[in-house]
């Protein structure tokens, strides 16, 4: 598919979308489009896999009659196929198409009323995983699509007019899943993730990363590496941080992640499936990643994040003081702050030879307290901080704020300095956001690469440096950006006054004058 038929894919989705548009906020219709988007991924993969088994008897997955006993040995057949190598099972009756048809009144015989068919199917889909190996990965995730929601229409012939609508629209797109070669569906559900998070406000930042924030991360922790053994990203959102990192490298073996939003815990496995990551290659789980971590056991070679900003957390000395992740520093982060938490809750999940790199706001740099006890621990005992590079205001869905990266490495190849980065001034404005280019993303990254003091935009500074600084990571303590001004001419500014003084004293004169004909008093 060339780039302008991927364009025009992701232009008839987002129009689809907007026959939903009118009826509710852009975070619910969000989980509609995207979920009958899913819908119909599952349909045409199960017909694409069912199909291949079925080749050598000469007929296609549509043309089984589920009523006759032969048939119906041919369907066990291919659910247990598909089950283990899909991870779920659709009938020939209850594939989209068939769906979408008859909701459009093209099956003869049959309602056009299709809502309670509909919402029976998606079911039906988490059923078929029951005591399967993908039964976690599919358990509930059709639960936001309310077929029952007012918001569709006030009756249920309005609501089943609007979803019929929907699916025949959907139905009319080639997703093309046949060219395993491309994505394009991958990179158009990406589209639409990215769309809804540009019109959702700060609701955004619960399940999105801006794009180009989220290929600086990748870059960082791939830098060197063609493939990863694994992945995590503990606060996944939509899981499009994990899928930025794959396109990295070759392969990522495994993809680990934890979120607490169940609509966007939802929407993170369906965007690993509709990426084909294998079920079996990705365990996203939906829990409090710092009251209720649920991958304690395991090291990863490659973790990102975008936290939650200054989130609240318990900090409870009772349980966390005792908690591997913080039980070392002394100290926990503050309740209002969780920011360092999450560092620390990934800096122990990071494997001897891997790399993170995580988004947080500016005040961690230099605020003082408990955070400033914490950042003293990990730079002077533990030496895990690698770089720090600051980013522009105002890049992130939801706030303004700047906000910068930290990388921190276990096994660091330079471990007597700390790379600063101020990438602050290197954007495009745009409307309502700010915008790192390509050449932006570029800079930060060779200049990560090559380690190097350039002026006004980078500094190696010293432990001792920092040391000195009494562990405050400010970046304008370390890479100087001030412009000197030009010097005053004295002798230029004097004449110039002496000037607009004459000026001044030839148009009092004047003003004086024409009173004077008027005959009333002069103002000076």
């Amino acid at each position: 598919m060339t780039q302008d038929q991927k364009k025009q894919l992701e232009k008839q989705l987002w129009n689809i979308a907007n026959d939903l548009r009118g009826k509710m906020d852009a975070d619910e219709f969000r989980d509609y489009i995207l979920g009958f988007i899913f819908y119909k991924y599952l349909s045409e993969k199960m017909t694409l896999h069912a199909d291949k088994i079925l080749k050598q008897d000469g007929f296609k997955y549509k043309d089984i009659k589920e009523e006759t006993d032969k048939d119906k040995q041919i369907l066990e057949a291919v659910k247990e196929d598909s089950l283990n190598k899909l991870g779920y099972f659709l009938k020939p009756s209850e594939l989209f198409s068939e769906i979408a048809h008859r909701g459009n009144g093209n099956r003869e015989g049959k309602s056009k009323f299709i809502l309670d068919d509909l919402a029976a199917i998606l079911s039906r889909i988490q059923q078929s995983t029951m005591g399967t190996d993908s039964e976690d990965d599919f358990g509930n995730l059709f639960e936001d699509l309310d077929l029952t929601s007012t918001k569709l229409g006030r009756t249920e012939e309005a609501k089943n007019t609007l979803i019929s609508k929907v699916l025949a629209h959907l139905d009319q797109i080639d997703f093309k899943l046949e060219d395993i070669e491309s994505d394009v569906l991958g990179d158009a559900y990406e589209y639409l993730i990215g769309k809804f998070a540009s019109g959702a406000g700060k609701k955004a930042g619960e399940f999105y990363t801006p794009q180009e924030v989220s290929k600086i991360l990748s870059k960082l922790v791939t830098m060197g590496k063609t493939k990863l053994k694994s992945v995590y990203d503990p606060t996944c959102g939509s899981g499009s941080l994990l899928l930025r990192v794959a396109r990295e490298v070759k392969d990522v073996s495994n993809f680990y992640g934890q979120e607490l939003n169940r609509t966007t815990y939802n929407l993170a496995r369906m965007n690993m499936i509709m990426h084909d990551v294998h079920y079996s290659k990705f365990d996203i789980r939906q829990e409090d990643t710092l009251e209720h971590p649920q991958h304690l056991d395991h090291k990863f070679e490659a973790i990102v994040a975008n936290p939650p900003f200054s989130a609240k957390w318990s900090a409870n000395p009772s349980l966390m003081s005792n908690d591997d992740r913080f039980s070392q520093y002394g100290k926990l982060a503050p309740k209002s702050k969780a920011d360092f938490a999450f560092a620390q809750h990934m800096i122990h999940h990071l494997s001897e030879n891997g790399t993170m790199a995580i988004v947080l706001p500016h005040g961690v740099l230099f605020r003082g307290g408990a955070e400033g006890h914490i950042r003293k621990y990990l730079i002077e005992d533990l030496n895990y901080l690698d770089a720090v590079i600051g980013l522009p205001s105002n890049i992130f869905y939801g706030t303004s704020i700047p906000t910068c990266i930290l990388i921190f490495k276990k096994c660091r190849e330079n471990e007597k300095d700390i790379l600063f980065i101020d990438a602050s001034q290197h954007f495009k404005k745009a409307k309502s956001q700010n915008v790192l280019r390509e050449k932006d993303i570029n800079k930060i990254i060779e200049t990560y690469k090559a380690r190097k003091t350039e002026d006004k935009y980078s500094y190696i500074a010293s432990l001792d440096e920092v040391k000195e600084n009494d562990y405050n990571l400010n970046i304008p303590r370390y890479v100087d950006t001030f412009e000197e001004e030009e010097p005053v001419d004295l002798k230029a500014v004097t004449k110039e006054i002496k000037s607009i003084d004459e000026k001044m004293v030839k148009t009092n004169k004047e003003i004086e004058k024409y009173c004077k004909e008027l005959g009333i008093e002069a103002p000076i």
